[in-house]
């Protein structure tokens, strides 16, 4: 590869890196076509943008973006496929959910949330990440919460009120 392909190549994944807060790399090298392109189709329900690239064009692209990326250098060895994703857990999910009996896509690092996450070992705790979505629910829930609290209070007790003046009414 000519020195111009490879920087219009690092050039292009700094431009993806950047149109997106969330990646993880991961491990299909042992998938077969079949495999691969069901993946492909999954991450693609999922909006999720999954890129193979070469470790040293991935670390140079890494090294002309803001801030200090090498926390997942030494994941950056065999055969790399990149997920791209805005939302932080969809692409950990697809993992899990993928490689159930096969093992296969292996997660081997993550930057999610501004944060690095090196090994398979910590799959589950990218699983349990909320997104900017479910936690802006989480807070609108709480937030409502004690608003219907005081209006089924308010509620109920003009029912009792109600019902103690018409039974003094009757008598």
């Amino acid at each position: 590869m000519k020195k111009e392909d490879k920087s219009a190549v690092i050039k292009q994944i700094a431009t993806t890196i950047g149109e997106y807060s969330h990646f993880y790399l991961t491990d299909i090298a042992t998938l077969n076509a079949g495999k691969t392109n069901s993946l492909r189709r999954e991450c693609y329900k999922e909006d999720i943008k999954l890129v193979v690239v070469k470790n040293t064009l991935f670390k140079k692209a890494l090294e002309q973006m803001d801030g200090d990326y090498s926390a997942l250098n030494p994941a950056l060895k065999g055969n790399t496929a990149v997920m791209f994703s805005n939302n932080a857990n969809s692409p950990a999910k697809l993992i899990k959910s993928f490689s159930k009996g096969i093992d296969i896509p292996k997660l081997k690092a993550a930057y999610v949330q501004e944060g690095f996450y090196v090994g398979v070992e910590n799959l589950d705790i990218l699983v349990s990440i909320k997104s900017k979505n479910e936690l802006i629910a989480d807070v609108i829930a709480l937030l409502q919460s004690p608003a219907k609290n005081v209006i089924s209070a308010l509620q109920s007790g003009g029912q009792t009120i109600h019902g103690v003046l018409k039974t003094l009414g009757e008598r």
